[in-house]
C-alpha cells in the first residue's frame, strides 16, 4: 500500500462542522466514487470476490472497499460502498449489472408491477448485511484511529431510483419516465407511496449502523423542466427528509440534484437540506452568492476530468474553487464521481493541494 500524501494533520470532523453552518481553517474533502475501479487493491479485491453485487452484500468486503481511499489518502469522509439500487432489489424487482451495459431491472409499468413490490417491513431481508457493513467501518475507523473521518452514508433520491425502476435500467434523459408522470401522475404518487418510506427506513438504519451525516443522490434532476422539478424532486425530496429527520432531527443531509442548474436554489432552500452538492458546470460564485451567503453548506465542484487529467489543469482549478468558497460552510468535492481511469497520483496530488491551502 502507498504511504497517505504528506498533509497537514487533521484532529476533528470537520466535515460535521461545515454541515453546521460553520467555517473551517482547513478545508474537508471527500470525492464521490472515492472508493472503486480506479484504485489497485480494490481491482485486486473484486477479482477475488466475484461480481458487483456479491462485494456490495459482503460485509467484510464493502467495509474493506469504503475503507481503501480513507487508508490511502486520508479522506474526511467515509462513504458507504453501495449502490443507489438496491432499495429497488429490496422491494422485489430483480437487478443485475451486465458488463459494459449498467444496471438491469425488471420494468414497472403497471399497478400491479407495484402491487408486487415488498413492503417496508421486508426490506431489511435483502439490506441487513449493508447494515453490518456499516457497523464493520465504525469499529475500523475508530481501531484505526481515523478520528477526523465522518462515516457518510447515502440513498438514491426518489425521482432516480423512480427513473430506473421505470426504465429497467439507465436511459440518456429518461423519456419513459418523464411520460410516465405526465401521462399517469396518480401511478407515479403510488410508486412515490412505496419508495419514499422505503429510502427513510434504509437510510434511519444507516444512522442507527453509525453514520453521521447522509447524501441523497439525485442523479437525474437534469432531464427535468421546471414544473416536473418541482413536482419530481423538491416535493418528493421535502417528503423523505421529513421522514428522516421526524426519527432522527439532528442528522445533516446532504443534497446532490446533479443538473438542476436554476432550480438549485429552490431545491436547497425548501427540500430541507442541510448541505448541497454543485456538478461542475454550476458557477461556484453562484453558489457562495445564492445560497452559502444564507448559512447552507456547499460540497463541490470539481469537474472529474480535471482529476483524470492532473497537473496544472487540476492544481488552478482546484486552487480556484477553495478560493471562492471557502470563506463560508464548505466541503470540497468532485462534481461527480471519480472517473475510473484516473490515476491515483492525481488523488493524492488533489489531497495535497486541499490540505496545504490557507484561505
Amino acid at each position: 500500500m502507498p504511504a497517505m500524501p504528506d498533509v497537514k494533520r487533521v484532529t476533528e470532523q470537520k466535515i460535521l462542522n461545515a454541515l453546521r453552518g460553520h467555517t473551517n481553517t482547513h478545508i474537508p474533502f471527500w470525492l464521490m466514487r472515492q472508493a472503486g475501479r480506479y484504485l489497485p487493491e480494490y481491482r485486486e479485491l473484486r477479482a477475488h470476490k466475484g461480481g458487483f453485487l456479491d462485494m456490495l452484500y459482503d460485509p467484510e468486503s464493502a467495509a474493506e472497499v469504503t475503507l481503501q481511499p480513507i487508508r490511502r489518502f486520508g479522506m474526511d469522509g467515509a462513504i458507504l460502498f453501495s449502490d443507489i439500487l438496491v432499495i429497488p432489489q429490496a422491494l422485489g424487482q430483480n437487478l443485475t449489472f451486465e458488463k459494459g451495459e449498467g444496471p438491469r431491472l425488471s420494468p414497472i409499468r403497471d399497478q400491479a408491477d407495484i402491487d408486487r413490490l415488498k413492503s417496508v417491513n421486508d426490506i431489511d431481508q435483502t439490506l441487513s448485511p449493508i447494515y453490518q457493513t456499516l457497523r464493520n467501518v465504525g469499529e475500523k475507523l475508530e481501531g484505526e484511529k481515523f478520528s477526523h473521518v465522518t462515516p457518510l452514508g447515502f440513498a438514491g433520491s426518489p425521482w432516480t431510483v423512480a427513473c430506473y425502476m421505470i426504465e429497467g435500467g439507465g436511459s440518456r434523459d429518461f423519456e419513459t419516465a418523464r411520460a410516465m408522470v405526465l401521462k399517469r401522475g396518480s401511478f407515479f404518487e403510488r410508486l412515490l407511496e412505496k419508495l419514499i418510506p422505503a429510502t427513510a427506513h434504509y437510510l434511519s438504519r444507516q444512522i442507527e449502523a453509525g453514520v453521521q451525516a447522509i447524501q441523497l443522490f439525485d442523479s437525474w434532476s437534469g432531464v427535468l423542466d421546471e414544473g416536473l422539478f418541482d413536482t419530481c424532486v423538491i416535493q418528493p425530496t421535502q417528503a423523505l427528509v421529513r421522514l428522516i429527520k421526524s426519527k432522527h432531527p439532528d442528522i445533516p443531509i446532504i443534497g446532490f440534484p446533479r443538473g438542476a442548474g436554476l432550480y438549485a436554489a429552490n431545491y436547497a432552500t425548501k427540500t430541507g437540506i442541510q448541505a448541497l452538492s454543485i456538478d461542475y458546470t454550476y458557477p461556484a460564485e453562484r453558489a457562495r452568492d445564492d445560497i452559502q451567503s444564507q448559512g447552507i453548506c456547499i460540497q463541490g465542484n470539481l469537474d472529474p476530468a480535471r482529476l483524470l487529467a492532473g497537473g496544472d489543469a487540476l492544481k488552478n482549478e482546484a486552487l480556484r474553487i477553495l478560493d471562492v468558497l471557502s470563506s463560508g460552510p464548505f466541503i470540497f468535492n468532485l462534481g461527480h464521481g471519480v472517473i475510473k481511469e484516473t490515476p491515483p497520483e492525481h488523488v493524492a496530488e488533489l489531497t495535497r493541494i486541499i490540505r496545504n491551502y490557507t484561505p
